[in-house]
């Protein structure tokens, strides 16, 4: 079956934001009177690639305070995409366009509110790289990874792909794989240049391990060949 649909993170796949993410997260613990610790960090290196609302209910218990927290997280990451802070992957955006040329549907996908999302398009000049942006809460039961549902909504919001074997599933996690795994794609690619290791990647259900999302259009079309 041709793979008709490409599901892409963005932070760590496309999307080159240098740490930020977990500078973000400290000044949310901080807004919330909390000095983030080794152990928090920790957890926020571990779930890279979770809806980060799912990320902050673990880690401050009450869902006031989860919200709380997810709000001053987003405000923080947004100034710091603001100040200029966050760059394209090297070769993502020519990747992403040589996909569209093999005639396949592109989504970009993320763990993020919508707010930060679009803020990261706006800077990134990247409003129409793509042919649909998901986070977490444009699913109908608001779950990010590692579940399916920002893949299976994918699949069910553009019509691209006749089932799950015409997708293909790109990330820089351990969640982005598990999702892609969950969802059934035919391809679960995992990308050296986020938050995880090779192991870490294939101990997930990664079907390819890559450097970088620059070798995803020619990798699809040795998949179909």
């Amino acid at each position: 079956m041709t793979i008709k649909l490409v599901v892409l993170d963005m932070a760590g796949t496309t999307v080159a934001d240098g740490g930020l993410v977990e500078e973000a997260f400290a000044a949310a613990a901080r807004a919330l009177g909390t000095e983030p610790d080794e152990h928090m960090l920790g957890h926020v290196r571990a779930t890279m690639g979770e809806s980060k609302i799912s990320v902050f209910r673990h880690l401050f218990g009450d869902e006031t305070r989860a919200q709380r927290a997810s709000t001053a997280f987003e405000e923080a990451y947004g100034k710091l995409v603001a100040d200029g802070r966050i760059a394209p992957v090297p070769g993502a955006a020519d990747a992403v366009s040589e996909l569209r040329d093999q005639g396949r549907t592109v989504v970009l996908t993320t763990g993020f509110a919508r707010v930060t999302q679009d803020a990261i398009l706006d800077a990134l000049g990247w409003r129409d790289l793509a042919g649909l942006t998901l986070c977490p809460a444009d699913t109908p039961g608001g779950r990010g990874r590692p579940y399916p549902d920002m893949v299976l909504t994918a699949l069910l919001g553009t019509g691209a792909a006749d089932g799950v074997q015409g997708v293909a599933v790109a990330g820089d996690t351990a969640y982005d794989m598990l999702s892609g795994v969950r969802a059934g794609a035919r391809v679960v690619a995992g990308v050296l240049t986020g938050a995880h290791d090779a192991e870490a990647l294939r101990g997930a259900g990664a079907t390819h391990v890559l450097g970088s999302v620059a070798e995803l259009p020619p990798l699809l079309r040795r998949v179909e060949s």
